[in-house]
């Protein structure tokens, strides 16, 4: 087996105080710690980066990575209120102060669904520490419905969205981390997943409970806040980036809506790929060769 795939990567604490408040955010540095970041990658809501690491840890012979935790999810340690929540506007400048602490050439920056569209709303607040973007099915909406949740009054329809109502219903407590195991394996959006990748995702998505069992550590109250909050406008964040821009767009299943050809997007290029939304977990040699076209 690769090497790179066998060593652990090293964790990184980056203090983090912003308007959303104060804390850490949990990052896993794979690669040579002596040469500068080539690639940030960000994962989607309800997973976390540990997910990712038979993804990314091959690339690491030869790249250096970091992949951070998302505000509530995995072993980041910052607020996470609902109430009032209507945008990705946390997530965005969590990213932008941990893009704010590298020192080296700018870096590739990529994501998979909110993990992308978040990149992308942090890279056209910091242009000039990204060299280019790589999105994974991106959570991207029509441009009309962006148009609407700049209205107060229409920001919570999205509540009412079976995907919002069936993460607030999700078990959260378990006796064991393998006990939950048990309980996702093949079931739902864990159908496909190895067994190896479903073993990294447990090993961060559980935290111990003062009774001694184990909890989400991406509660599912705010799981489903993330897919209620769609008061950002990542059209308007696609247009201020003039950077080049890949996504790679689920061929089945997709919450992207950018066309093939997008219209006024010269710098958007967008190739649809065999699989569902979460393609990076069951054909991740798809991802994997993205992500290395991408950071070299």
């Amino acid at each position: 087996m690769d090497a790179a795939l066998l060593t652990p990567p090293r964790r990184q604490i980056v203090p983090v105080s912003n308007r959303w408040g104060t804390g850490e955010l949990s990052v896993m540095d794979y690669g040579d710690a002596r040469r500068p970041v080539d690639l940030v990658f960000v994962h989607a809501n309800g997973f976390n980066a540990a997910t990712y690491r038979s993804l990314l840890a091959p690339l690491s012979a030869s790249l250096r990575i970091l992949a951070p935790d998302l505000r509530g999810h995995g072993r980041t340690r910052l607020p996470t209120p609902v109430e009032g929540r209507w945008s990705w506007g946390d997530h965005r400048d969590d990213l932008v102060a941990l893009l704010d602490t590298l020192d080296g050439p700018p870096v590739a920056l990529a994501g998979h669904s909110m993990g992308g569209t978040s990149s992308l709303l942090a890279a056209a607040e910091r242009p000039d520490k990204v060299s280019r973007l790589l999105m994974f099915d991106p959570v991207v909406l029509p441009r009309g419905f962006s148009a609407m949740m700049a209205i107060p009054g229409l920001r919570s329809l999205p509540r009412l969205w079976p995907i919002t109502k069936g993460a607030i219903r999700r078990r959260d407590r378990f006796d064991t981390p393998q006990q939950a195991m048990d309980n996702w394996r093949g079931r739902g959006a864990f159908t496909g997943w190895s067994e190896m990748m479903l073993a990294d995702y447990v090993s961060e998505a559980l935290v111990p409970d003062d009774d001694g069992a184990f909890r989400l550590a991406c509660a599912p109250r705010w799981e489903a806040s993330n897919y209620a909050a769609q008061g950002h406008n990542p059209w308007r964040a696609l247009r201020r980036l003039q950077r080049p821009v890949r996504v790679l767009k689920a061929g089945t299943g997709t919450v992207c809506s950018i066309a093939p050809e997008p219209g006024r997007l010269p710098h958007v290029i967008v190739d649809t790929v065999p699989g569902g939304h979460l393609f990076p977990m069951t054909t991740p040699d798809i991802a994997r060769d993205a992500l290395f076209e991408a950071s070299v």
